[in-house]
């Protein structure tokens, strides 16, 4: 500012653009920028949500409730929950501005411990994780129609998913703008196919197809634990509500545009999954739809013959869309946990030339790839949502706490209290309920993994051990030189 005041003023009134040159000539700090604007925001919402859950999970929520009725309940309630946890979200973010999702507010509402054993569990656990299952629903719809009359080998669905999570992490470290961009095309190709199904559907019920909506909840299932499965299941399918709040430092004016994202986004994916679940009972039985391997192309194939092949077209589009989003949200919690000293610092690490968190996303790009070799999909979903959900329910208290702790901090959106409290009893319901209905050894894996954080917590962070970093240190050098990265600067 001041080497611009001393410069002699430019002839012919150019001051102005003479400045405006320079600015765009001057070098970006080596940060991330505020690349994402409201119409990216809500593609990066809708986009993560619309994947592989409304082609995988209709089955697993009918199987956990037992009949239609109760099915398409289970649908609207988890919409409900999930626009009211977003906009618990919402406030948070809006007082908050630090990317990383629930990190920085476990952080500001617990302190740095429970903030560790959540960057911990996510970063190792549940982000790769959940990319992993979003690449294999998206191998095996793109590989199934080329195994007519079967399921595709194991070993094709596999080595697809790792060449998915390949090209998703090259995007992503190539360029956020490029990342964005796919992100929107892709979030474009879902709602369109999403369209396809419903208006057939509707055209289908015209006809008087409505012979398996007539007695909707007869034989619907009761179970305490199995209508808790049912909404882990649902709410698979509507994950994906926070995933802007993993990105807020990113975000062009966060007060405006981050509640803004949620109240579109979130309500326009719910009126999707419940007329798309309409449709599948327009065709399908319930028995049927439960036999069915992959739902949506049994749609195609019943209803848009001879173009049934654009289903798993477009949800190979839809699956590769949503695994873009969460790779694109993963690498920002790893970068932040780095930033924060809760990870090794290295992944913290900006790209010189991109202004990308490469090494982050390639650290989640390379645990996915490890989780899609023991795939069990379903097992997946139930482990991944019970330490999910402990941790939404957490993030949702920390809201509560700083209410009293935490007066001071401006809200430009303020949610009535009861909002966050609902959400709180709904998440201890869905982490306690299949525990108590079913208890299985992999609940107690899962909490024994969050806690065994702690013994890398108290030597690595909380002792800072010395010869820890004369290890580090050279090796940081290594990769700073091979890969062109370098500690992020502070831009504010």
């Amino acid at each position: 500012m001041d080497e611009d005041l001393k410069k002699p003023k430019a002839q012919n009134g150019n001051v102005s653009g003479a400045l405006d040159t320079k600015k765009h000539d001057e070098p970006k700090a080596a940060a991330l920028q505020k690349n994402v604007g409201l119409v990216s925001g809500i593609c990066l919402i809708v986009g993560t949500m619309i994947g592989s859950g409304i082609f995988i999970s209709p089955k697993s929520v009918l199987d956990g409730t037992g009949a239609v009725g109760p099915c398409l309940c289970v649908w609207a309630a988890c919409g409900v929950l999930a626009t009211l946890g977003a906009l618990c979200y919402a406030e948070l973010g809006t007082m908050i501005v630090k990317s990383g999702g629930e990190y920085p507010y476990l952080m500001e509402g617990f302190g740095p411990v429970l903030a560790y054993l959540y960057s911990w569990t996510t970063i190792i656990v549940l982000k790769p994780s959940s990319f992993a299952i979003i690449a294999l629903s998206c191998a095996e719809y793109a590989s199934t129609p080329f195994y007519p009359g079967c399921t595709p080998p194991p070993v094709v669905t596999k080595c697809l998913a790792a060449a998915c999570i390949l090209i998703i992490t090259l995007i992503n470290c190539l360029s956020v703008k490029l990342a964005y961009r796919v992100q929107n095309f892709f979030t474009a190709a879902k709602l369109l196919i999403i369209v396809v199904i419903v208006i057939a559907g509707i055209v289908l019920l015209a006809q008087g197809n409505t012979q398996n909506l007539r007695d909707p909840f007869a034989g619907a299932t009761t179970s305490f634990g199995a209508i808790g499965l049912a909404f882990y299941n649902g709410l698979w399918a509507y994950d994906g509500w926070n995933q802007l709040n993993f990105i807020t430092e990113e975000l062009k004016n966060p007060y405006r545009n981050l509640p803004l994202a949620i109240i579109i986004g979130i309500p326009l994916v719910t009126v999707c999954y419940i007329f798309v679940n309409i449709a599948y009972f327009s065709v399908m039985t319930p028995t049927e739809l439960l036999q069915s391997p992959a739902v949506a192309v049994t749609f195609g194939d019943r209803v848009l013959y001879p173009l049934s092949w654009i289903v798993p077209l477009f949800v190979v589009f839809s699956t590769f869309g949503a695994a873009n989003g969460s790779c694109f949200t993963a690498g920002r919690l790893t970068y932040v946990a780095g930033r924060e000293g809760h990870m090794v610092r290295f992944m913290s690490y900006i790209s010189v030339t991109r202004y990308t968190p490469s090494p982050a996303l390639m650290f989640n790009g390379i645990l996915s790839i490890i989780y899609i070799m023991p795939a069990d999909i379903n097992t997946l979903i139930n482990y991944f949502s019970f330490a999910q959900w402990v941790f939404y329910g957490l993030t949702c208290l920390a809201l509560i706490v700083m209410r009293f702790t935490r007066k001071e901090l401006e809200r430009p959106v303020k949610v009535p209290i009861i909002i966050p409290v609902v959400v709180v009893i709904v998440s201890c319901y869905l982490v306690l309920a299949p525990i108590i209905d079913q208890p299985e050894m992999e609940y107690l894996y899962c909490t024994l993994f969050i806690v065994g954080g702690l013994l890398l917590y108290v030597p690595f962070i909380y002792y800072r051990f010395n010869w820890t970093r004369r290890i580090m240190r050279p090796l940081t050098m290594h990769f700073q030189l091979f890969m062109q990265v370098v500690p992020p600067e502070k831009t504010e």
